[in-house]
């Protein structure tokens, strides 16, 4: 399903995330590899989590390892 992208934004999709590390990788086709995700970057409030196979949009950063994902919103 397609939703409507904020400018700048990418859609994604979430291939691992850790609670207990507060970290994971989003997967998405206009970029190789896999993309970091901190749950600081998750919008929302309480307690930040992601889990795998859901639909995400985010901003892509360039961070201190590569590509990084930042305001991250999950898709419904």
């Amino acid at each position: 399903m397609q939703h409507e992208l904020e400018e700048g934004q990418t859609q994604g999709t979430v291939k691992w995330f850790s609670d207990k590390k507060g970290f994971g990788f989003i997967c998405a086709d206009e970029y190789e590899g896999d993309i970091f995700v901190h749950h600081k970057d998750i919008v929302g409030k309480g307690f930040r989590k992601l889990l795998v196979g859901q639909q995400v949009s985010f901003v892509a950063i360039d961070g201190d390892r590569g590509v990084q994902a930042s305001e991250v919103r999950i898709l419904a």
